[in-house]
């Protein structure tokens, strides 16, 4: 900036902050103005003053709240100031003088005695609370609570509610030390709740009593103020007697709010509160608006599981009024024309906000109680309404199935053929709206209840889903289930069909879909010659799911298919074509992965040639056509394999640019009730725009723009803020960086090219919060990664770089990818960050330093910490007073999913224990408090599986250094030995055959018990089960170590024998290799035990050996099957005729042959 100008900006400042208050007013003035060029200027000036001078603009803010005349004005002071006080990067208070601090606060107190304009009253009360929120735990106000207990006890209504709108929102930071006032708290919301004749007094009263009660952590102090729930309702009734829905709506909010996170407080009056929510619901008089709150209140409480597990459900009289009400809801529904045309997308036409919410709350209703639930309510409504003579109940019966079956399925899998047959008959209703609904069940059914749905039912289900295609009088109709493939893609109703065929045939083998795939595809190709455009897209997307599930067998339709899919690709160029054109490049990508390089070769040629061409065209921000071509060309490289790298120059630049995209995000504040304002960020801009004088909520307050909510945002709240994300860019982001993992995983070393630009943008994607996919797939790249480097290095295709390159890129990966574990919210992809850390540790090996080892460590000792926890609070659940079964189930399977994580930390310790050997041993002592109590009996059989892993790999890679932790851990294993559980018997039994082979003395002197533990597992009558089997193999190779290492200390005569009568051994292929090689060993030495007086075994072992043989490749390593071969060729010529004779003749015939074959060639 000139100095011209930097003077001209200081003269402004010095007027704007002197004694004349106009130049100060004019800038607010100018703040809000419609003028971005005004309003930008203006914000600079306000910034700079901050910095220059913040305790005059501060009095300056405080003076124009308290003397402007003008409404608007000292509203943008309120705001102002509040963003000024604000906790946050531009928080001002801690450079503020004392006296300024004393001269604000005071002024703030005196403003809400004199406002009377309600909403600065309320903008007042904010400014105070954000101040308040910070200053006040040190004790740096001590003036306000005695302010605000005057207020509440004033005769001021408006003092009263200004006083308890403060203390809802510090609740929070003070409730705890309110403690001691609970008593007087108490009396002065129950006084206003009864007393007060204002409802917006009662309101505020009504939100800060909630809002204390969920800030005491004591149940005991909570239940001090149950006596207040018959006021609170009160409330509620008081304002819908009156006809003041606005206020009844802010009461609903507020319990609901109260029974999201408290939903016990309720528990004693919860057949009242219930009921009266169930009747507000009913009433069709009443606004929707307060009819759906009503609703989501009991939602809510259904779905309040971990605090109040089981409760709703001992309630069954209420379940079965709010299912009728939400069918009810489904019933508000027209038969619009514009649904019936396949000429536009609206397929919403003729759905209610009644219908919508009927919808969703089934579909959370079902989740949150479960089957045995929720099945006998619909089993008595669903079938009436089947029967009634109107179509929508038709429709509405078929949409509750559909949307009930997710939290339904395991009881309705037990009812498959009543469901089946309830949908199937509705395919030949006379409406095609109810039509379409049984199509939408029979996808939606298929998610939820496949596999077995497509088993079973598979003659029934695809041949209706056939005959639809023929509907041509009907062509409107959405392709439900494509949802899941492509969201919002409206397609008509034999389409619709076809995405029917589409979901089933994803859980479809090709089994059970080959004797279909003459009539599907032959329908689908005539659908593809169709006029209506819809149906030609429905129609591309099933054949490609289609041809993904029948995978070879799509081979004989190829020639009559791929000429209409080339065709498409090349024509299809219009704008109104653009997602017909996407759709084609999918089918054709998937019907090229199905049918196999050879086959798609020549067409692969030319579709990647149209492929580069658009790749080259501009295309607008909103085009499908980008994030399918993306996908395409992963599909392709899959297809073709290293013949695909000439094209990788031309894929990769923008795959990185749209892995780079950087979401577009515009923050509000969130208690603000505005909408959320487009931001308009460049989509290659920074991640959050500067955050500017005011926010999106504060600027629609003075009517600066007119705003509206994109159909493509999704909102998240954060603390205090609203954040809203265009979803669009979001999707293509995930899509880029899945795949850049696909090309990774492909190509291998041939990735290597692009591994220092690729790194870069993923690794910090592994902290990407505002979408779990790109996180999932930054997290599934990092070990694709190391690996591609590491076989470039290796092959010598790393452009002259060697071993320190692969170190280098392990040191950027490895301690990014511990940061991330340690803040990662999702358990899911917590184990999928193990998963890949255990990938990178197995491919770095030795390259990863003591201090990175170290962090490592460290890590799991919290994310076994933190499982822990989690697992104590759902035991915790179980003591509920309504924890029933279903509840049960439900923990069993969140536990289920902690239990991989347990299974990935014991991975990656083995995989430790394995690089590092005895030199990881110390790391392990730091660990053994965290693994010890794994072995408990009060512990879960993975649980104690992991940790006698864990010891066998310990005991197996440092033998003589393990030898120190024998005597605390060899009891646990042998008493793991004759577990109930398999798995860990197996782990027992085989910890047991590695301390035989390495513990030498001091393994000596439980060889006794180990045999008598052993025995048990082995002569157990249901040894050879499936269930069984790996633990016997691992015990039968236990006893053979036993009898290598400690002959001395066994009765060999009896128990080689015994282990030779066990084999050959079947189930773990790892350790038959292992015995079966052992056993000839022994046969080539003449063991004498083994052979028995006389040879008498030598059947057996002959008997063995041809059952070995016979398995090919199974059983034994080709070293071993040769050396086999070569004993039975040098018994046959040294044994007498009539031994080997008597000896042939023990063998079963087709062992005779197939040793006859074999010595033979």
């Amino acid at each position: 900036m000139d100095p011209e100008s930097t003077q001209l900006q200081q003269a402004q400042i010095v007027a704007i902050l002197g004694p004349d208050p106009a130049p100060f007013e004019t800038l607010i003035s100018h703040l809000m103005s419609a003028s971005n060029e005004q309003r930008s200027h203006a914000e600079l000036l306000f910034n700079l003053c901050k910095q220059s001078d913040p305790n005059s603009l501060s009095l300056k803010l405080a003076h124009l709240l308290q003397f402007s005349p003008h409404l608007e004005a000292r509203a943008m002071a309120a705001i102002l100031l509040r963003k000024q006080l604000t906790r946050d990067d531009s928080y001002l208070w801690p450079r503020l003088s004392a006296s300024t601090q004393s001269s604000l606060k005071s002024i703030l107190l005196g403003c809400i005695q004199r406002e009377d304009a309600k909403t600065i009253s309320k903008k007042l009360c904010d400014t105070v609370s954000e101040l308040a929120s910070s200053i006040l735990p040190e004790n740096g106000w001590p003036e306000l609570l005695p302010f605000m207990f005057q207020c509440v006890t004033s005769d001021s209504e408006k003092l009263q509610e200004a006083a308890f709108l403060i203390f809802a929102q510090l609740a929070q930071y003070i409730g705890e030390t309110l403690v001691p006032h609970i008593k007087h708290l108490h009396s002065v919301f129950l006084q206003c709740l009864t007393s007060s004749s204002s409802s917006d007094v009662k309101i505020a009263a009504l939100s800060a009593a909630i809002n204390f009660i969920q800030c005491l952590s004591s149940s005991a102090d909570r239940d001090r103020f149950q006596d207040l729930l018959p006021m609170m309702m009160r409330t509620l009734t008081e304002a819908l007697n009156s006809g003041q829905e606005a206020t009844a709506q802010e009461a609903l909010e507020l319990l609901i709010e109260l029974a999201g996170t408290e939903p016990r407080f309720l528990r004693r009056q919860l057949v009242d509160v219930v009921g009266s929510m169930l009747q507000i619901a009913e009433a069709e008089s009443l606004e929707e608006g307060t009819r759906h709150l009503a609703v989501e209140f009991v939602i809510t409480l259904a779905e309040a599981r971990e605090r109040a597990p089981g409760m709703m459900r001992k309630l069954p009289q209420f379940i079965s009024r709010l299912f009728a009400i939400l069918m009810k809801m489904l019933l508000d529904i027209e038969d619009d024309p514009a649904w019936h045309s396949a000429d536009t997308e609206d397929e919403d036409a003729g759905e209610s906000s009644n219908y919508s919410v009927g919808q969703e709350c089934l579909d959370r209703l079902a989740i949150s109680l479960g089957g045995n639930t929720i099945v006998p309510v619909a089993s008595e409504l669903l079938p009436a309404y089947l029967l009634a003579p109107e179509w929508q109940k038709h429709h509405a019966a078929l949409i509750a199935l559909a949307q009930i079956a997710e939290g339904c399925s395991k009881v309705m899998l037990k009812n498959l053929e009543q469901v089946v047959t309830m949908v199937l008959n509705s395919f030949q209703d006379p409406h095609p709206r109810v039509r379409w609904a049984a199509i939408n069940a029979i996808g939606q059914l298929s998610t939820d209840l496949g596999p077995d749905l497509q088993v079973q039912y598979h003659q029934r289900v695809l041949p209706a889903l056939a005959a639809s295609m023929d509907d041509f009088q009907n062509p409107r109709v959405q392709v439900a289930l494509l949802i899941l493939v492509c969201q919002d893609i409206m397609l008509v109703e034999k389409a619709h069909a076809a995405s029917a065929v589409l979901n089933f045939s994803e859980n479809c083998t090709p089994d059970i879909l080959t004797p279909y795939l003459d009539g599907i595809v032959s329908k689908l190709l005539v659908l593809l010659q169709n006029g209506k455009q819809m149906v030609q897209e429905g129609a591309l997307t099933a054949l490609a799911s289609v041809a993904d599930s029948s995978q070879e067998h799509f081979q004989k339709y190829y020639d009559a298919v791929m000429p209409y899919l080339k065709a498409i690709l090349v024509n299809a160029t219009d704008k109104s074509n653009r997602m017909l054109r996407a759709k084609a490049m999918e089918c054709i990508s998937l019907v090229g992965m199905a049918v196999g390089k050879e086959k798609f070769r020549d067409d692969a040629k030319q579709v990647m040639e149209v492929l580069m061409s658009l790749q080259g065209a501009q295309m607008e921000t909103d085009d499908p056509t980008t994030s399918y071509m993306l996908q395409a060309w992963a599909r392709l490289c899959k297809c073709l394999g290293q013949d695909f790298l000439p094209y990788m120059s031309v894929v990769m630049p923008p795959l990185l640019q749209s892995a780079q995209l950087k979401p577009d995000v515009t923050i509000t504040s969130a208690d603000s009730d505005n909408e959320i304002e487009e931001s308009d960020d460049d989509r290659h801009g920074s991640e959050c725009s500067s955050m500017p004088v005011l926010d999106n909520s504060e600027r629609s307050f003075v009517s600066v723009f007119p705003l509206s909510i994109l159909a493509n945002m999704e909102t998240i709240t954060l603390g205090d803020k609203r954040i809203g994300i265009k979803t669009s860019v979001l999707e293509e982001k995930a899509t880029a960086c899945n795949m850049l993992c696909c090309y990774a995983d492909e190509l291998k070393e041939g990735f290597f090219p692009w591994i220092d630009q690729v790194a870069p943008t993923l690794v910090p994607l592994l902290k990407f919060y505002f979408h779990e996919e790109v996180r999932k797939a930054a997290v599934s790249a990092m070990p694709e990664l190391l690996r591609s480097a590491k076989l470039a290095v290796e092959k010598g295709l790393a452009q002259g770089r060697n071993e320190s390159y692969i170190k280098q890129l392990s040191d950027y990966i490895v301690p990014a990818l511990v940061e991330a574990l340690h803040k990662e919210p999702d358990t899911e992809i917590c184990g999928s960050m193990l998963d890949a850390l255990n990938e990178c540790l197995q491919i770095s090996g030795r390259l990863l330093d003591e201090s990175q080892v170290r962090s490592i460590v460290d890590e799991i000792k919290q994310v076994i910490t933190a499982s822990s926890s989690r697992k104590r609070e759902r035991a915790e659940r179980t003591k509920a007073e309504d924890f029933d079964a279903e509840e049960g189930e439900l923990l069993k399977e969140e536990n289920e999913q902690e239990e991989e994580v347990f299974d990935q930390v014991g991975e990656i310790l083995g995989t430790l224990i394995k690089t590092f050997k005895a030199s990881f041993l110390p790391f392990f002592d730091e660990l053994a408090s965290y693994l010890t109590p794994m072995w408990g009996k009060d512990k879960t059989a993975e649980e104690r599986r992991i940790a006698i892993c864990i010891f066998d790999d310990v005991a197996e890679q440092c033998r003589e250094a393990a030898l120190k932790y024998y005597d605390t851990y060899l009891p646990f294993l042998l008493e793991a030995c004759n577990d109930e559980n398999s798995d860990v018997r197996q782990a027992a039994v085989y910890g047991l055959g590695v301390c035989a082979e390495f513990g030498g003395a001091a393994f000596k002197p439980l060889v006794g018990e180990a045999l008598s533990r052993l025995n048990v597992v082995i002569q157990h009558p249901n040894a050879l089960q499936p269930d069984n089997v790996m633990a016997y193999d691992n015990a039968v190779s236990a006893l053979g170590k036993i009898c290598q290492f400690h002959r001395d200390s066994i009765d060999s005569a009896q128990v080689v024998p015994a282990w030779l009568s066990c084999l050959p051994i079947k189930g773990d292929l790892i350790e038959a290799k292992a015995v079966h090689d052992q056993l000839c060993s022994m046969v080539e030495m003449s063991d004498r035990e083994l052979l028995g007086p006389n040879n008498q075994y030598l059947p057996k072992i002959v008997a063995v050996f041809a059952e070995v043989l016979l398995a090919g490749k199974d059983l034994a390593t080709e070293q071993t099957i040769s050396r086999m071969i070569n004993l039975l060729r040098q018994l046959q010529q040294t044994l007498p005729p009539s031994t080997l004779a008597s000896t042939w003749s023990s063998l079963q015939p087709q062992q005779q042959l197939a040793l006859q074959s074999i010595l033979s060639s």
